[in-house]
């Protein structure tokens, strides 16, 4: 009995397929040609009501078999010829029914075709508002109303039929109607959904390519201003102490070897699964001195100042890679913009407060070395800032007023940024 059962609903569920897929032709079809299926149907009820007038069936249930035979046919036709446009104007196909309803049951003649009335109803409550629905309800049963006047015997057998048939019309309209506007509803919800989805793809893929940037140009560039320093230096040492050139040269690869191994790590995690990608954790505040100690190593000398008490619970891993990114890029421009001058220096100063963490760098080379808006330094620590509601300044000591070329101004920037979360 279960694989009998089990047939039985197969077959039905591939005879209701099957059913679906050609009613979804038959409207695609209708929505690429309309005219066709619009004659076709119009041409059935025509030759339906010209058959009831040729064999004489409507005299069956006329209240007066005398009426004129063709009026009769008139009538006939033109209950069902109009139907060709009852998709497109079907309160006007009803309004020019209705003087030929009048004149059916006026007559006496009461041809079956007056039902195609219905056809337009159909298509006046599937399409137009709900006030028109009311007219067409007026129009159909005024000339009833007429009916049972001037044959008031048996006249619930003329208006009970048409008045039933007009509500059940009316109602399958309206329930086509609302099953159509729900799913038009569903698939443009859907089709909202999706676009929705790919812009928060493109969202979520254009800030995962912004942050790859931002850390690819604070590795490399990092990294590769130490080793130009190291190099300027090794050449200038190589003719008065070879000793401090092989130093120099050391430190180079060192420090090439270090930017490898960071950028392998970068890469690993893009490219292979996540399981197997190097989970070497990211620098933090600890790893400060090391970063000095590279800058130190490239020609630069930095002094490191820490003021304030450092809270009982660390700053988040984030915030600490964002401090020491912003120490890490403001060295790199000082390195590359500096200029040659043995002179210049460079000072980090971390202040911790109750409530946030500022970090100072400043450097003493000349005002403008680092032009507002040039490359993509600035823009990467302020992105990074803007991440924990944090604030960075960036900017000469002195106003260009005042900074001169024997003047040297130095640059600045200060980073400030919340020890907590802070609600948006």
């Amino acid at each position: 009995m279960t694989g009998e059962h089990r047939d039985r609903a197969s077959g039905t569920t591939a005879l209701t397929g099957y059913i679906q897929r050609l009613l979804q032709r038959v409207r695609a079809f209708d929505l690429r040609r309309p005219m066709v299926w619009n004659g076709l149907l119009t041409t059935f009820w025509v030759m339906f009501a010209v058959l009831d007038f040729t064999s004489g069936g409507w005299r069956t249930v006329a209240r007066d078999p005398r009426a004129p035979e063709p009026l009769v046919l008139l009538m006939s036709v033109a209950f069902s010829a109009p139907l060709l446009w009852r998709r497109t104007h079907p309160l006007a196909v009803l309004a020019f029914m209705a003087p030929f309803s009048l004149a059916n049951v006026w007559t006496g003649a009461i041809v079956q075709a007056a039902y195609l009335q219905e056809i337009a109803v159909f298509n006046i409550a599937l399409r137009l508002p709900t006030r028109a629905l009311a007219w067409a309800g007026a129009v159909v049963t005024a000339p009833l109303v007429v009916g049972m006047l001037r044959f008031p015997h048996g006249w619930d057998v003329l208006f009970v039929p048409h008045l039933w048939a007009f509500a059940l019309v009316s109602l399958l309209g309206i329930v086509v109607r609302t099953r159509k506007e729900y799913t038009e509803a569903l698939v443009d919800r859907a089709h909202r959904l999706e676009l929705e989805r790919d812009q928060q793809a493109r969202l979520a893929a254009a800030a995962e390519r912004t942050r790859i940037a931002r850390e690819m140009h604070d590795i490399i560039g990092h990294n590769l201003s130490v080793i130009t320093g190291l190099a300027d230096g090794g050449a200038y040492a190589a003719a008065k102490s070879p000793d401090r050139a092989a130093q120099a040269l050391e430190a180079i690869g060192t420090t090439s070897r270090q930017a490898l191994t960071e950028l392998r790590r970068l890469l690993g995690v893009l490219r292979d699964h996540p399981a197997e990608a190097d989970r070497t954790p990211q620098p933090t505040l600890d790893d400060m001195d090391t970063l000095l100690t590279g800058v130190r190593a490239a020609g630069l000398p930095v002094h490191l100042h820490i003021r304030g008490r450092p809270p009982p619970y660390p700053p988040t891993a984030g915030r600490q890679l964002t401090v020491y990114r912003v120490v890490q890029e403001a060295l790199t421009n000082t390195l590359k913009h500096g200029g040659t001058d043995p002179s210049l220096t460079a000072e980090v100063t971390l202040t911790y407060r109750a409530t946030e963490l500022e970090a100072l760098i400043t450097d003493t080379g000349t005002t403008g070395a680092v032009p507002e808006g040039s490359g993509q330094g600035i823009t990467g620590m302020r992105e990074r800032a803007s991440l924990y509601d944090g604030t960075l300044e960036a900017g000469p000591l002195l106003p260009k007023a005042i900074a001169t070329d024997s003047a040297a101004g130095g640059w600045r920037v200060r980073l400030r940024l919340p020890l907590e979360d802070t609600p948006s």
